[in-house]
């Protein structure tokens, strides 16, 4: 990857009539140096991309969390959920769309969103969340609040990997 840069202008010195008196007494042409420790923001960017190749680790990635409620039947409890993840502070999306959850799970897979959290009659009847990993699968069921204080924990530290 190319970052930052650092360049040698022969060109604008000449062309703003730039002068010098060097210790010989004689005026002499600058040369400019142009200097981008970071590079461009857009630069940057595109090498984290690169890097990640779009799988950006929890802290980073633009949607952390997607909630897929199976039915219509779950859609109440998979608001409450959306509600809490984003009242949390957590980048959430609700996929209410009518669907079978297994387009849902391979739509959001494709889009390399962290956690998916898939929410059927048992999971509404015992206030839990079915948790599905990008790339790794299903992690089964546990709690809301035990979701949401291990995620918000990953996300504060800022770690590279789920």
């Amino acid at each position: 990857w190319q970052l930052g840069t650092v360049q040698a202008d022969y060109v604008m010195p000449e062309r703003f009539d730039l002068e010098y008196t060097g210790a010989d007494g004689q005026k002499h042409r600058p040369v400019v140096i142009h200097r981008a420790p970071f590079g461009s923001m857009e630069r940057f960017i595109g090498v984290m991309i690169e890097h990640f190749a779009g799988e950006f680790p929890l802290w980073l990635s633009p949607v952390q969390v997607a909630v897929l409620p199976i039915t219509d039947q779950q859609a109440q409890y998979a608001q409450e959920v959306y509600n809490q993840l984003k009242t949390s502070g957590i980048r959430a999306e609700l996929d209410d769309r009518n669907e079978k959850v297994g387009y849902k799970i391979r739509d959001w897979e494709l889009k390399k969103v962290p956690y998916m959290l898939i929410l059927g009659e048992k999971e509404k009847t015992n206030g839990t969340v079915s948790v599905r990993q990008h790339k790794k699968g299903d992690l089964g069921a546990v709690t809301r609040e035990s979701f949401l204080s291990k995620t918000l924990e990953t996300i504060q530290r800022k770690s590279l990997t789920l």
